[in-house]
């Protein structure tokens, strides 16, 4: 689905056409069939007030009359919201379905432009917001029209002053409804929505660094975000507040039951006492007349609730319009494993580029090692590999073929990455490591866990490899960077990227994986974010990246007898350390 064709309030209701009538209608009959007990208790008194002898019959027709009027209103007032909140299911699985489809097939660097609270408030708050626009409103917004065009109609046959009078409380909550809707308030709405995505974010952060403000006692400054993010809330939400309590306040008064008594009474009591109306006319007013400010009350809260739709449809369609990442037509294979960055430019925005003029070629067989100081584009470069990004100019080819002309199951059948920033599955170890070959047997699960050097840990977990991640065991950082990396290595992909996948590893750890990649790299092509000098050791070729762009390139020792800008870099990093990126 493109971005033309992402649906807005009306287009979100054409497939379910008929069954929204259905619910419309089914609510309209029973509005009206809600009214017959009011008119029975109106036409008993004027029975019961009348001169003359009591009509037993015609006072039991009316009373049964009511009754039957009570039981249809809950009936189909009930079928109505039956219908009404499977309508309501079927639109949210359709949102969530799209907004998994497309966020299956965008570029996976998009996830990290954008706070994972932002995310969940679209998947999961904005889509529950549609929710009662779709299973209330309808209702609400009947009951605010109908019932008051009927009793308005009933009330005009009976006394067309004491009607217009009875009307002066709608009329002064409806003359208010404007100023709730000005262009500062609807400013103050998305603001406040805006608010609420801050917060979301700010607490999901807040919960995952906890261990650290914890350790470090940091929490004043460690929590400033946070606080910050609250602060601007409460602020907004004072404005918002502010400005339409006066309003809201107004609009409870007119329509309060009190308000509308006295105006009916004294306006009745005028006409009775001036001879034009007589007084068992006053009763059908008493009690249709509040019937006029109760739906008018919902009629506001109806209205809010379809703002609010309207703004969580409106993120929604903003994800959806996300462009995914292209799909050509016609897929072809790559023939081998050699890989090219040929004139690559790229930028996360059109005011910086990250990475200026890339030119390399990565032999089959080798190791090439990508280092230089952090913010010079090296975490970037590898993302494009597995196509996390599309370079804006220039093209990344493997084995002959643009990665753009490859299918992504092509692709990852042929790429396969380890980054620092591991993600684990909550499932089995032996389903973690076998995620690109789910149909591994576990003697191969078990021989990718050998060459990661995360056997004989697992073999220490409660049930081994069924061992579930997350509920029966928290792995270290280490441990679950070399369960990727086993994963990785199953996959048996003729590329491989790596963010020093070791990082988080002790030493023997790290010199056994090392040995590893070591026998592995005469069958692929591997890119390595060096972090750590003895991987620049070990590779073939060494790349340093400086501000977007190699600034030299060679056999690490040539290099350094060149002394040049990365012997240098050498000097300066011989102690261990890790690099940000």
């Amino acid at each position: 689905m493109n971005a033309t064709e992402s649906p807005g309030m009306a287009r979100l209701l054409r497939p379910h056409a008929l069954s929204f009538a259905a619910v419309v209608l089914l609510q309209v009959i029973g509005a009206v069939a809600g009214l017959a007990p009011l008119l029975a208790v109106v036409e008993l008194g004027r029975t019961l007030l009348s001169p003359g002898p009591l009509d037993h019959g015609h006072v039991w027709t009316v009373v049964i009359a009511g009754a039957a009027g009570l039981f249809v209103r809950l009936l189909f007032t009930s079928a109505s919201s039956g219908i009404g909140h499977l309508v309501d299911g079927q639109v949210q699985l359709m949102f969530r379905r799209q907004l998994a489809a497309r966020l299956g097939r965008v570029p996976i660097g998009w996830f990290s432009r954008r706070h994972s609270g932002e995310l969940a408030k679209v998947v999961g708050d904005d889509v529950s917001a549609v929710h009662p626009f779709i299973a209330h409103t309808p209702g609400e917004l009947v009951s605010a029209f109908v019932v008051p065009l009927v009793s308005l109609v009933y009330l005009f046959t009976v006394d067309w002053r004491l009607t217009l009078i009875t009307l002066i409380p709608v009329v002064l909550a409806l003359a208010l409804v404007p100023l709730m809707m000005t262009p500062a308030r609807l400013r103050e709405q998305k603001a406040f929505d805006a608010a609420m995505g801050r917060i979301t974010s700010s607490v999901v952060e807040f919960v995952q660094g906890i261990s650290v403000v914890k350790a470090f006692g940091g929490s004043g400054r460690a929590h400033r975000r946070f606080v910050t993010a609250v602060d601007e809330f409460v602020g907004i939400f004072s404005r918002l507040v502010y400005g339409i309590s006066g309003i809201g306040a107004g609009m409870q008064v007119a329509l309060s039951p009190p308000f509308v008594l006295l105006v009916v009474l004294i306006g009745g009591t005028l006409l009775i006492t001036s001879g034009s109306l007589a007084p068992a006319d006053l009763l059908p007013f008493l009690l249709l007349g509040l019937g006029l400010t109760a739906p008018v009350a919902a009629l506001g809260h109806g209205f809010d609730e379809m703002q609010a739709a309207q703004r969580a449809v409106g993120r929604i369609k903003d994800v959806l319009a996300v462009p995914s990442l292209r799909e050509p037509a016609h897929p072809v294979a790559p023939r081998g494993s050699r890989v090219e960055l040929r004139g690559v430019r790229f930028g996360y925005d059109d005011d910086h580029e990250v990475l200026r003029g890339i030119d390399l070629v990565l032999e089959p067989g080798t190791v090439t090692a990508v280092v230089g100081p952090s913010g010079g584009g090296k975490s970037t470069l590898v993302q494009l590999l597995p196509r996390f990004f599309d370079p804006s100019h220039g093209s990344v080819v493997l084995g002959g073929v643009d990665l753009r002309e490859l299918g992504g199951r092509e692709l990852y059948r042929s790429v396969s990455f380890v980054f620092q920033d591991v993600r684990l599955l909550r499932a089995s170890v032996a389903d973690n490591i076998a995620l690109a070959v789910p149909h591994a047997d576990l003697d191969d699960v078990i021989r990718a866990a050998r060459m990661a050097n995360i056997h004989e840990r697992v073999l220490e977990l409660p049930r081994g490899y069924d061992t579930v991640i997350g509920e029966d065991v928290k792995l270290s950082g280490g441990e679950a960077q070399r369960i990727s990396l086993a994963r990785a290595l199953l996959a048996d992909t003729p590329v491989l990227v790596l963010d020093e996948a070791t990082s988080f590893a002790d030493p023997h750890t790290e010199q056994a994986v090392r040995q590893a990649l070591a026998r592995l790299a005469g069958e692929r092509t591997i890119l390595v974010i060096a972090h750590r000098l003895e991987t620049v050791a070990d590779a073939d070729t060494v790349v340093l990246l400086e501000d977007g762009a190699i600034v030299e390139r060679g056999r690490p020792a040539e290099l350094l007898a060149r002394g040049g800008r990365f012997a240098a870099f050498w000097q300066s990093h011989r102690s261990p350390q890790g690099d940000e990126r």
